[in-house]
């Protein structure tokens, strides 16, 4: 699923297609919002880690799951 990290004071934000559910990914910004880690980390589906500093956290934006089709279908 793709997902979108906001940091403040960067003029770009950070996307991501991570392997993780939903429910991970806003558990993890859950913890880091409420002071239980101060760091909030997630793995993309290369298995590279991103993280960022909780308080740097301007929001995070979370889509839906990708479906990837293989083969040749119909355009």
């Amino acid at each position: 699923m793709e997902v979108k990290i906001g940091v403040q004071h960067a003029p770009r934000e950070i996307v991501l297609e991570s392997t993780q559910t939903a429910e991970e990914v806003e558990s993890a910004v859950a913890k880091a919002l409420e002071g239980t880690s101060k760091l909030f980390t997630l793995t993309d589906e290369h298995g590279r880690r991103v993280i960022v500093p909780a308080e740097r956290l301007a929001y995070v934006e979370i889509g839906e799951q990708t479906v990837r089709k293989v083969g040749f279908g119909n355009l």
